[in-house]
């Protein structure tokens, strides 16, 4: 992960927004104009630091893109089951990885309608250290995405998808490896969920300490937490000479 917060990107805001641009069609999904905004809804509306809230698409999908494993939570024989999984954004729509044979894919599959879910993905940037453990926090940037998911049934969508999936966590991945088989592809389940009901929530900087806790002696900041990708480990039975893809060498 970068800083938590890109200079590129604007400030978190908790102001209301206009409601955003009809959704694009299936397969052929388009990136909104920069400095649009979500709508602001009561299911998007924080009940604690409301400052920390914002509902531009610029901030939502450097969020989304910055990271590529989501946790996909729903109604389940009454109950509610959170499952982490894979994700690839397209525009105004993320693509959630299943398998024909996971419960929320075939809720989808049967339910003409689709099925409500919950989709957050989270990114840890700093552990914030105050003079008081009440005080202690974390710096992060998440986004909540409230709305129906929906089985791709339709051939070039699941393609994009499918591609998207594997961009998402490796860009330029999906056009260096063999395309799925047809039964590869049977076996392969992709719920959509349109970005429509979103907000990001972003937590930067240092401790809050209370004044009369100034005095204390207790160190107090914040450690950094970033991601780092590792040395690309080739695998035993990879053919002697097989360059490295440039899309994996470190930058």
């Amino acid at each position: 992960m970068s800083s938590p917060l890109p200079a590129s990107v604007p400030a978190p805001s908790s102001s209301p927004s206009p409601a955003p641009s009809p959704s694009p069609s299936p397969t052929s999904p388009q990136v909104p104009s920069p400095g649009g905004t979500y709508e602001r809804t009561a299911r998007t509306t924080p009940t604690r630091y409301r400052d920390r809230a914002s509902y531009d698409r610029e901030l939502v999908h450097a969020i989304l893109d910055d990271g590529y494993l989501c946790h996909l939570g729903f109604v389940r024989d009454g109950a509610p089951v959170v499952l982490p999984t894979l994700y690839g954004r397209v525009g105004e729509r993320l693509y959630v990885h299943g398998s024909t044979g996971s419960a929320p894919l075939r809720a989808a599959g049967e339910a003409a309608e689709g099925i409500p879910v919950c989709v957050t993905v989270t990114h840890v940037d700093g552990l914030v250290l105050a003079r008081s453990a009440f005080n202690h926090s974390v710096n992060y940037r998440c986004v909540v995405v409230h709305g129906t998911a929906r089985r791709v049934t339709d051939p070039e969508e699941l393609t994009t998808a499918l591609d998207a999936l594997v961009d998402q966590a490796v860009p330029g991945r999906a056009a260096d490896s063999r395309p799925g088989s047809p039964k590869e592809l049977a076996a392969t389940a992709v719920l959509r969920v349109d970005l429509a009901e979103v907000s990001a929530k972003v937590r930067t900087g240092g401790p809050g300490d209370d004044p009369e806790d100034l005095a204390l002696p207790y160190w107090t900041g914040v450690i950094p937490v970033t991601t780092v990708r590792g040395t690309p480990v080739p695998a035993d039975d990879l053919a002697p000479g097989t360059p490295l893809p440039g899309y994996l060498t470190p930058r």
